[in-house]
């Protein structure tokens, strides 16, 4: 690899990617039960799938039981992404390289509140609720907003990573290439040597 170009962990890519697919799965799968079943903010004309309330449930089952590992490795190993404790003083330095930042890191740890929301919320959503109209529960209220509470973070995370990092922290996230002391066999050992 170039020395121009970042290069991020293969364990970081791996988690990264497989709770964005889901966090993408549950955005599109949740909007269209929203749109199926209820649409009182507004609606686009999607073809009605009935059993998309248990698509969006099955991954918004995988993302439960998976985005623990990403948020564990993000708070453990990948905490110099998230807000310091110098973070907020820092955003008094508009437009310096470390407002900037400082928004990614705010941005990042938006994006692990967001994560917990939407998991919570939507475990406390039953699923029958929807297809029989009962709108009223807070808990739908709080998934609804949880919904957009990760889109709009979700967002703001791609673009502050653009900001700060460019194209090439965008592509460094989305290869697949794996220098040889990264190799998935020595993530363990990796973790282990962290601890010490």
């Amino acid at each position: 690899m170039s020395r121009t170009k970042p290069y991020q962990s293969s364990l970081l890519r791996f988690l990264h990617g497989v709770n964005a697919l889901f966090v993408i799965g549950a955005l599109i799968t949740g909007y269209w039960a929203y749109n199926t079943f209820d649409g009182r903010f507004g609606k686009i004309p999607l073809p009605r799938i009935n059993p998309i309330i248990d698509y969006h449930g099955t991954i918004g089952l995988m993302f439960f039981l998976f985005a623990p590992l990403f948020v564990i490795y993000s708070l453990w190993l990948g905490r110099k992404k998230l807000i310091q404790k110098d973070s907020i003083g820092q955003l008094s330095q508009v437009r310096k390289p470390i407002w900037w930042i400082s928004l990614q890191r705010l941005v990042n740890t938006g994006m692990l509140g967001a994560i917990a929301f939407a998991a919570i919320s939507g475990k406390l959503m039953d699923e029958t609720w929807l297809p029989t109209g009962e709108l009223h529960h807070l808990a739908y209220s709080l998934h609804l907003l949880s919904w957009a509470t990760m889109l709009v973070c979700l967002a703001l995370h791609l673009l502050m990573s653009a900001k700060v990092g460019g194209v090439t922290l965008l592509l460094s996230m989305s290869s697949l290439k794996v220098r040889p002391d990264d190799h998935p066999k020595f993530w363990f050992n990796q973790l282990r040597d962290r601890v010490k």
